[in-house]
């Protein structure tokens, strides 16, 4: 019984042992792994000023293709509208002819 209660209590020793040892492990672990975000966090942070611009640049780019898109849609219906109105001046101007001519007929009867 006293080989029993020996091996017991060397069983208990080694099994304290071993969860100590498991504790020092994971604490080690996550003081890694606590140090490495920290690492990552103040990478991030140096890189902020990067990423700001590049999503800045990205913007003016975005921006400035709209702009020009835009401009040129504006063009376009500009000529539109100078063909129509050309097309349409003589129209207008005949119109108005008959209108000043009818004016004058009628007023001077």
């Amino acid at each position: 019984m006293d080989d029993t209660l020996k091996q017991l209590l060397a069983a208990e020793g080694a099994a304290t042992d071993l969860v100590k040892k498991a504790e020092q492990d994971s604490e080690r672990l996550i003081q890694t792994a606590v140090q490495e975000a920290r690492a990552q966090e103040a990478r991030f942070e140096d890189r902020k000023p990067e990423l700001h611009a590049a999503f800045l640049e990205k913007s003016d780019q975005r921006a400035k293709q709209s702009i020009a898109e835009m401009d040129r849609r504006f063009q376009e219906r500009l000529v539109q509208l100078r063909e129509a109105a050309e097309q349409n001046e003589e129209q207008a101007l005949d119109a108005a002819f008959r209108e000043l001519l009818k004016g004058n007929v009628t007023g001077d009867a």
